[in-house]
């Protein structure tokens, strides 16, 4: 995103909000690659680099991230955290964790309060990761489909 991304648009649309408008923190330019670090798994992955450019494509994957790709994402696809990085010589080791789904991870943390973990517990009980695959690779295809139509 370079400085084209930043309009009268997007500032519009962050005063209206109170939103502080900044590009990142000072001093901190490692901020944006914290940001972009999922973009592979979560963006590139998913619908590739197709360019989406009408309003009906933008509400299928709208509709697709909130609502199965979400669910399989969060209950479903583990990932692991790196927990230290250590130079020896010329090369970098990472040590990271074992691998657990974000669900996981909020189960186990002792700060989110046993309701929350229980209605969460329900919910994962209700879902069923093959259905929401089949559902996320129909919406995917729907994608494709109107990218095909609007390059035309």
């Amino acid at each position: 995103m370079g400085v084209s991304f930043i309009n009268g648009t997007l500032k519009r649309y962050a005063d209206g909000r109170k939103i502080t408008f900044t590009r990142s923190r000072p001093y901190k330019k490692n901020d944006n690659a914290h940001i972009e670090q999922k973009n592979f798994t979560h963006v590139r992955k998913i619908i590739e680099y197709l360019r989406l450019d009408t309003k009906e494509q933008q509400d299928l994957l709208s509709d697709l991230y909130r609502n199965e790709l979400r669910l399989y994402i969060n209950f479903f696809q583990p990932s692991q955290k790196l927990m230290k990085k250590e130079r020896i010589g010329s090369r970098i080791k990472r040590v990271y964790d074992t691998a657990k789904t974000p669900y996981q991870r909020v189960m186990e943390d002792k700060s989110v309060p046993e309701p929350v973990k229980h209605q969460l517990t329900q919910h994962y009980q209700s879902l069923n990761p093959f259905a929401l695959k089949r559902a996320i690779d129909k919406k995917l295809q729907r994608i494709m489909n109107t990218n095909m139509k609007s390059s035309s």
